[in-house]
């Protein structure tokens, strides 16, 4: 990203020197008073150059006032009538103007836009001319250094949880060897083998499928997608831990509401709210999947009577390898992956997942997608997973 801007901004450097030289005893045509006070002295072409940039542009006179602003530099605060407002910026546009050469640095800056407190930028300026203008060339990359951050996040945490298991096997595998005359030993150990070897397993899977979904690119074979078949086949997939913790999974709502996309995507992330329906949930208890028609839309909730979720955790329980209570999702198996794999499916079909929890009081998740033209019929069913 670096080289590419440095590239760029040496080819608009180039352009627009080009472009001044060609045009500095040009008489520059008829204009309103704004833009004749705006352009200055700048010849023709070159504010045209500046007007087609990507990034924020400023060109400065020799006494550091603004000729030309892009609209992107103004809208960052850079520039505010005539005047540079980074001081930053001032400074390289000085050093700049009296030696010649061309200087890059990277900036940070008061964040204009809500919600961001500091903007970072890559900046690149170069002189202009021969009468003291510099070019100021300022590119934001704030999302691409946000993105960085993410995955370097996502690095550690994979590295971090993978040791886990990963260590886990090794230590029984010494444990086992060290037991070999003891069969009972041999038989316990070998047991939590497999535990810790499908829990790897499974985080396998699920750093597959998020690597599947999260870059926002579209479903390569979207189609029609019957919501009541994805509801059976999700609850299909849960049933055995609902049947070991006695809990009742109930399928009801409105039948026959279908959505344009990927079942098999749908289908995993609705396994994967039943999951931590259930996970969540004590014995006893009921997962409800209901569905129903919301305007343009289909809303898919599933709901469970379990302990909740803090209300200071709400707003980070979609986040990867988030857990409220890590070691009870350790426990029940958990990746920390399960429901950041449902945001990115709702994104995937241009929806979105919402939540709603109490402390004690159960929590519903629901999904909101686009729905595919059809009809829809009430219906009730009810599938007794307790009961098989």
């Amino acid at each position: 990203m670096a080289m590419s801007f440095a590239a760029l901004a040496g080819f608009v450097v180039g352009a627009v020197a080009v472009l001044f030289y060609r045009n500095q005893i040009e008489i520059p045509g008829k204009a309103d008073a704004a833009a004749d006070a705006e352009t200055g002295a700048l010849p023709q072409g070159v504010a045209s150059v500046l007007a087609v940039l990507p990034s924020s542009a400023v060109v400065l006179d020799a006494h550091d006032r603004v000729l030309r602003a892009s609209s992107a530099a103004r809208a960052f605060g850079l520039v505010k009538g005539d005047r540079m407002m980074a001081a930053e910026l001032l400074a390289l546009a000085r050093q700049v103007r009296r030696d010649g050469e061309i200087r890059e640095s990277e900036i940070d800056v008061a964040g204009h836009k809500f919600g961001q407190e500091v903007t970072n930028f890559a900046v690149r300026v170069a002189p202009l001319g021969s009468h003291g203008q510099v070019l100021v060339l300022a590119e934001d990359q704030t999302e691409r250094r946000r993105v960085e951050a993410v995955r370097r996040d996502f690095v550690a945490n994979v590295s971090h949880e993978l040791k886990t298991p990963v260590g886990a096997l090794s230590l029984l595998a010494e444990t086992i060897q060290d037991a070999a005359d003891d069969p009972e030993a041999v038989t316990r150990f070998a047991g939590r083998m497999q535990h810790e070897a499908a829990r790897l397993t499974y985080l396998v899977q699920d750093l597959i499928t998020l690597s599947r979904i999260q870059g926002a690119e579209p479903i390569p074979t979207p189609g029609q997608v019957a919501i009541d078949e994805a509801v059976h086949d999700a609850i299909d997939h849960c049933n055995t831990k609902a049947l070991a913790k006695d809990i009742t999974l109930v399928a009801g709502g409105t039948e026959g509401l279908r959505i344009w996309g990927d079942d098999e995507l749908l289908v995993t992330a609705l396994r994967n709210l039943i999951d931590n329906a259930i996970a969540y949930s004590p014995e006893h208890t009921r997962v409800v999947v209901s569905a129903r028609p919301a305007g343009d839309s289909v809303e898919i909730s599933v709901s469970d009577q379990g302990i909740g979720i803090p209300e200071e955790s709400l707003e980070r329980i979609f986040e990867r390898f988030f857990r409220v209570d890590a070691a009870r999702s350790r426990a029940t198996g958990g990746t920390g992956l399960g429901l950041a794999i449902v945001k990115h499916v709702a994104v995937a079909h241009a929806g979105e997942v919402s939540v709603w929890s109490k402390e004690g009081s159960g929590s519903t998740f629901t999904l909101r997608l686009p729905a595919f033209g059809g009809s829809a019929v009430p219906v009730q069913r009810s599938l007794e997973a307790a009961n098989g």
